[in-house]
């Protein structure tokens, strides 16, 4: 690849993969998956590259971090835990990597209205758990449109940025966070006992897509299903609505592993 297109100049590490449910629902595996996808690709894919662009004297880093990166977001413990490792590995390489010509933007969004919620992994009540993560994700001042978050992120790679933070309400409690972060830590406690208990599925995950309610696929979440369309969430014979809610709680994901789209 190299041989004909020249040395990787930009760096953008962006997989990302999701499980949520309360701590109890979460296993061994699922904090394993989220790790190799959210801190050793990342780091992966940084020493593939950083011959060349030290041989260059330049190069753009970008890692796709998240805001659960940056503050305890109840219910997603694996996803946070790996999250906060990218963060640190990313501000570790700014830090080393500036006097061979390198800069290293860390990036920790909010949620992103990509539809991505369709293809992550919801565990125990699989159905309450989407429909409060798919409510969030669909409200402007929690969530933002992929291709305005994609313009911030180019312009902050660009122009070699240390760190941003996107959507409204990302930046306030990361703010926040960093000057009280006990206050910020306990009203996510709060906030956890609001969220669905222990139950249901228990520790099998269902996707999203298996996981609806009326709720989650009412008119509520217009802007999540417009955005899951968009970007190929779920194919044209697939469909979010009332019709797939026959049967009860959602079965589990029979596979071991599995990758959504890009999350704040």
């Amino acid at each position: 690849m190299t041989a004909e297109l020249g040395p990787v100049e930009v760096l953008i590490n962006n997989a990302g993969t999701i499980s949520v449910g309360p701590m109890e629902t979460m296993t061994p595996e699922d904090f394993d998956d989220a790790m190799k996808t959210h801190f050793y690709g990342p780091l992966a894919m940084t020493q593939a590259v950083l011959p060349d662009m030290r041989r260059m004297g330049r190069g753009r880093i970008v890692n796709i971090s998240s805001l659960g990166g940056e503050i305890p977001v109840p219910h997603m413990l694996p996803y946070v835990a790996s999250k906060f490792a990218l963060t640190g590995l990313s501000q570790g390489l700014r830090a080393e990597l500036m006097k061979d010509g390198i800069a290293v933007t860390t990036v920790c969004p909010g949620l992103l209205r990509t539809g991505s919620p369709y293809n992550a992994f919801f565990k125990g009540k699989n159905r309450s758990e989407m429909t409060w993560f798919t409510l969030l994700d669909s409200l402007p001042p929690f969530s933002m449109n992929a291709d305005r978050a994609a313009r911030c992120i180019l312009r902050a790679a660009r122009f070699g940025r240390a760190h941003v933070t996107l959507t409204m309400m990302g930046k306030i409690a990361a703010r926040t966070h960093g000057l009280f972060p006990g206050l910020v830590s306990d009203q996510m406690g709060l906030v956890n006992r609001l969220l669905p208990a222990a139950g249901g599925i228990g520790t099998r995950r269902a996707r999203g897509k298996d996981s609806l309610s009326r709720i989650a696929s009412s008119f509520l979440t217009i802007l999540t299903q417009r955005a899951a369309r968009m970007n190929n969430e779920l194919s044209g014979s697939e469909r979010i609505g009332t019709a797939r809610l026959a049967g009860g709680q959602s079965g589990p994901e029979k596979s071991s592993s599995g990758h959504s789209g890009s999350h704040g």
